[in-house]
């Protein structure tokens, strides 16, 4: 019996999509993947714990859109694997070839796009936050 096909644009549409919570490394690892299940209850206790530091709520979201910052990272990463290296790591046994093709391609403009906004939208607001308190917003 073949392993079940990994597809490629499909982890690459999870890490874009819910990244920040690992639903990638669910794809790929499975439903028992333990840094995953760790992330994701990690989650809110660190939100909490930072709020308490630090007593405005852009703080409490922070560990989340960092997440997410880093699961766009992911998402990059896994949609410019090449193929073979794809079904080498992920694929060796399901008896099938990866084909990427413009779906990819448009997912990773897309995800450099939202990436870019979430990232440059953070600095701008953590900085405002640390500097004026939240002044202008």
């Amino acid at each position: 019996m073949a392993a079940a096909h990994k597809n490629k644009t499909v982890a690459t549409l999870l890490a874009l999509v819910g990244g920040g919570l690992g639903l990638h490394r669910f794809y790929l690892r499975g439903a028992v993947d333990r840094l995953g299940l760790m992330h994701v209850c990690s989650l809110p206790i660190t939100g909490i714990l930072v709020y308490a530091v630090k007593p405005h709520p852009f703080y409490m979201m922070l560990p989340l859109l960092v997440s997410f910052i880093a699961g766009f990272v992911e998402a990059l990463v896994i949609g410019l694997t090449p193929d073979e290296k794809w079904d080498a790591k992920h694929n060796p046994h399901s008896g099938r070839q990866s084909q990427s093709n413009w779906v990819l391609v448009l997912l990773l403009v897309v995800t450099m796009l939202v990436a870019a906004i979430v990232l440059i939208g953070t600095m701008a607001r953590l900085t405002d936050v640390l500097y004026t308190g939240g002044a202008y917003g």
